[in-house]
């Protein structure tokens, strides 16, 4: 399938899969069920839509997504991003073997697919993230990849001390800004500054191109991705109280389950240490609380090297609930 890859490994065989079609989410679905029942036993149950999250092309990039079958049951997947504007870069994604299928050689199996996937596209370096685990150490150590990041996953439980955290932090608006809401599509007379606000993220997401110059249109796009698989986007920004230009912005994505993901919160450089991301993150996840009956929990994956954003977090209520590491692989 892939030049220097043998088709079948072990009696299993690894196909290369649509991560937009809904028969490529359908097939996954029943193994990272099993997988995260194991592995993140509090969160709910794993839903198409969350999946269909996790795999489809977002803009700006290349998905590749390798499944590895033993029959015509899937075995584990490789999902990689390639950033499309970084023709040289790395693919940046996960690795999972699903548990009835562990230690037969799924992994490396699909280890190697993804390498030689990215060197027939003139790239090298391979970045997988998965939970942190001996198991996953042991793996990582036998293909000699080398540990170059780690991420904590924070939750927040929108029910009990948490509320009054939100609600307190809501109450205390940073003189001279004022917040705008909106849920689904950013209006009309705001895109164009929410564009240039987002250019000055700087923070590198796993599987996701790099922001340059994003424009009304690289909005949009976004927008549609999430409509697509099922999320519903709530943005909360902050405006100075005269102006018309936005300074500061935070993001939430809620799907039909009873947990939410948080995106991106950015404050430009300028406005900074002044309270801004506190009080507009806290109105965000309020809002949502209040306006999605199901909505339990919010997850969010925080860079441990980021102290800001885990300050943020903190603040508002987020507890660590488990660990990631991101492993780097290059091509022999």
């Amino acid at each position: 399938m892939f030049r220097g890859v043998p088709d079948t490994v072990w009696g299993m065989e690894i196909r290369s899969l649509d991560g937009d079609e809904p028969a490529t989410i359908a097939a996954l679905l029943p193994g990272f069920r099993e997988t995260m029942t194991l592995e993140l036993p509090g969160d709910p149950p794993v839903t198409e839509a969350l999946l269909a999250r996790l795999f489809q092309r977002r803009h700006g990039t290349e998905r590749i997504v390798l499944v590895v079958y033993d029959d015509d049951t899937p075995a584990g997947v490789l999902k990689l991003g390639l950033d499309l504007g970084d023709p040289a870069g790395p693919g940046h994604g996960s690795l999972w073997v699903f548990p009835g299928f562990r230690r037969r050689g799924a992994g490396r199996a699909l280890a190697a697919a993804g390498l030689a996937a990215l060197r027939e596209r003139g790239r090298e370096l391979l970045l997988a993230d998965a939970p942190r685990a001996m198991a996953g150490e042991r793996f990582a150590a036998e293909l000699g990849a080398e540990l170059v990041g780690e991420t904590v996953r924070n939750r927040l439980r929108l029910a009990g001390p948490a509320r009054a955290v939100l609600e307190s932090a809501v109450a205390r608006p940073v003189p001279g800004y004022r917040l705008v809401s909106w849920h689904g599509p950013c209006p009309d007379d705001l895109v164009e500054s929410y564009a240039r606000a987002w250019s000055a993220l700087e923070e590198r997401v796993n599987g996701q191109a790099r922001v340059r110059r994003p424009s009304a249109d690289d909005v949009r796009a976004r927008e549609a991705e999430a409509e697509r698989a099922g999320h519903l986007p709530h943005v909360v920004a902050a405006m100075p109280g005269q102006g018309a230009e936005i300074v500061a912005y935070s993001t939430l994505f809620v799907r039909d389950s009873p947990m939410a993901d948080a995106g991106e919160t950015l404050v430009l450089p300028r406005h900074r240490r002044r309270g801004l991301a506190t009080w507009l993150k806290a109105a965000l996840l309020l809002g949502a609380a209040r306006e999605n009956g199901r909505l339990q929990l919010v997850q969010v994956f925080d860079d441990s090297a980021n102290t800001a954003v885990l300050a943020l977090d903190e603040r508002l209520g987020f507890e660590a609930d488990s660990h990631w590491s991101t492993y780097a692989l290059k091509a022999a």
